[in-house]
């Protein structure tokens, strides 16, 4: 496993809408396992491809390894749909912008399909702040960064 540079704000690549994965190969199964390493390494929650320079539609996640053991899951042409109406707002913060908290409003409950990099497809139920980070995730594949959820103050 190798360390990635993560690309940083403003690199115009983190506003490019990704691509989805059609060939799960050795190759992509290297590139999660670095992205792991990296998101660990850079004390990270979440890593999407494209804040290394990756255009796939692929993220690594795992909400809960600082307060406990690992439990990553790698996210490839992944699916979002919130559940019910309430929300939850948080500080999010970001690899690719740091040092920089914005507070973002989004649903509290998801349901969330992905495929492995075998091409199985998985599907669970997310709350909390797994919630967060899979739809934190989700959107550097869409092109949206936390700061499109900045409010502007008058």
């Amino acid at each position: 496993m190798k360390l990635l540079p993560i690309v940083m704000h403003p690199d115009p690549v983190l506003r490019q809408v990704c691509s989805a994965v059609e060939v799960f190969d050795d190759a992509l199964a290297r590139l999660a396992q670095d992205m792991l390493h990296t998101m660990y390494g850079a004390q990270g929650r979440g890593l999407a491809a494209p804040q290394v320079g990756d255009l796939r539609r692929i993220f690594v996640f795992d909400a809960d390894w600082k307060a406990g053991a690992e439990k990553p899951y790698v996210c490839v042409n992944p699916l979002v749909t919130p559940i019910g109406t309430d929300s939850r707002t948080v500080a999010e913060q970001c690899l690719s912008i740091p040092d920089t908290p914005i507070e973002v409003t989004r649903p509290a409950q998801i349901r969330f399909a992905w495929q492995d990099v075998s091409g199985a497809w998985h599907q669970q139920e997310f709350e909390g702040d797994a919630a967060v980070v899979i739809q934190h995730e989700a959107d550097h594949l869409e092109g949206r960064l936390v700061l499109d959820y900045q409010k502007e103050t008058p």
